[in-house]
């Protein structure tokens, strides 16, 4: 049965900027992918993700590829996509604040949660109906107690070699969500033996923590198979 188009589907078609089957329609509507940065996700082909679903990234995603939409709450990070001309391009979301140099082409939370990048991706994404959310990059502990992200090293992101950012707001926010959107089935794709958070465990029957293999074996095609076998055992 084909979905009634209501405002947030019209949204999602407009962000798409392409004509949309029925069937297709359906299927982003239904499935979210909520891509974080944490160094797991190194593993997933980002662009064959909006085949299949509508994508949420985050920050600097920007550079390599074009989600859906993209979240970013920290001003250098909108105003990086500004100098770069994205917000043109693609679909910036952040929270409102004077530091940010223009308005034109970003679209604002309001009201805004006060939360980090991903976890308002997240809520985004739960909020706009999706019923199936994968979540990709969320991988809270640091890399041997240094900095765990995708873009370490480069341009407004800290170093390899700085200390693991404290994720305790991060894990709330995530958990916050989880609990208030009962009826959307969360998907956390992990590397083998990856940190599970107490806050993230069994007490939430909405929340799967699903590996890397068996997230290619829904979304064929969907991961780097050199890539996973350097970060997971097969």
């Amino acid at each position: 049965m084909l979905l009634k188009k209501n405002q947030s589907q019209i949204l999602l078609d407009k962000c798409m900027g392409r004509s949309l089957s029925k069937k297709n329609k359906k299927l982003h509507k239904d499935i979210a992918f909520v891509l974080g940065n944490g160094m797991s996700r190194r593993a997933i082909d980002c662009e064959k993700l909006l085949k299949v679903g509508t994508v949420y990234g985050c920050n600097a995603q920007y550079r390599e590829f074009d989600p859906h939409y993209i979240v970013a709450v920290d001003v250098k990070m909108v105003n990086e996509m500004i100098e770069a001309n994205y917000h043109q391009k693609g679909t910036v979301w952040t929270n409102p604040n004077k530091g940010i140099k223009t308005n034109t082409g970003i679209n604002f939370f309001s009201p805004h949660k006060g939360w980090s990048s991903g976890p308002t991706a997240l809520w985004f994404a739960a909020q706009n109906g999706h019923r199936h959310v994968y979540i990709a990059g969320f991988d809270y502990q640091g890399l041997k107690g240094k900095f765990n992200n995708v873009y370490a090293d480069t341009f407004n992101y800290k170093k390899t070699t700085d200390s693991a950012t404290f994720f305790g707001n991060w894990l709330s926010q995530t958990e916050k969500v989880i609990k208030e959107f009962t009826k959307t089935t969360f998907y956390r794709i992990i590397e083998d033996g990856a940190f599970i958070p107490d806050k993230l465990g069994p007490q939430h029957t909405n929340l799967k923590h699903i590996s890397l293999r068996d997230f290619d074996n829904t979304f064929e095609g969907t991961i780097y198979q050199h890539r996973m076998s350097q970060n997971t055992t097969i």
